[in-house]
């Protein structure tokens, strides 16, 4: 089976499944993915952030990297961020995930699930370690370049934000360029915007925005 390491970051490859060329993580299967009993599946069609980085909007997700991830749900996709990071704050805010998110944290030691408001940072202010290397967010919410800012005190001068924007969570009777316009100037007051990428047709109406903080 031919290997390619992405970015050079051990851990995080392309493989092949089922004679594809796919993204692929080190790690145990979470949600039922096919694995080659050593590297699991991180699939783009489920993954807003593993669409983001088929289309080379990595964050910079390596082993030593603070990883705070907004939304998390039930962890299919930051059960593969926790695979290749350091620390990783999984935030969600549903109770019902939260089940599943702690049934994949078990065997990550490096993944910490919060029940949280994304919203309202103070409230985990006081156990995300400072000055994170990353910051995920894929919250369906109104306001999501909002909750970008808000999470601002979190990220390292140097660090990247990759925010997997909905214009439909935003407002459903608009236009999604107009959405995600409007989002990215509300974006730009505490970042500067490094790339954008339409995530259709894997992921409807999402744009993927690749960013760093403000000097």
């Amino acid at each position: 089976m031919t290997e390619s390491v992405v970015d050079g970051v051990d851990g995080l490859a392309y493989r092949e499944f089922d004679g594809e060329r796919r993204l692929a993580t080190r790690g145990s299967p979470v949600y039922g993915e096919p694995t080659d009993g050593v590297w699991r599946l991180w699939d783009a069609r489920r993954s807003k952030l593993a669409a983001a980085v088929e289309r080379g909007l990595g964050p910079g997700l390596t082993a030593d990297a603070g990883v705070l991830y907004l939304g998390a749900a039930a962890g299919t996709t930051v059960s593969h961020v926790a695979d290749v990071a350091g620390p990783t704050y999984a935030v969600e805010f549903a109770p019902g995930p939260l089940g599943d998110l702690v049934a994949a944290a078990e065997e990550r030691p490096r993944l910490f699930p919060l029940l949280k408001d994304a919203r309202r940072p103070a409230t985990y202010a006081g156990i995300v370690e400072a000055e994170v290397d990353v910051l995920v967010q894929d919250v369906a919410t109104r306001g999501q370049a909002d909750v970008a800012l808000r999470n601002r005190r979190f990220l390292a001068d140097d660090g990247r934000l990759l925010l997997a924007l909905k214009a439909r969570s935003e407002d459903v009777t608009r236009e999604p360029a107009a959405v995600f316009e409007d989002a990215l100037e509300r974006l730009s007051s505490d970042y500067e915007v490094l790339a954008t990428e339409r995530l259709d047709p894997l992921h409807a109406d999402h744009l993927a925005v690749l960013a760093r903080p403000r000097e």
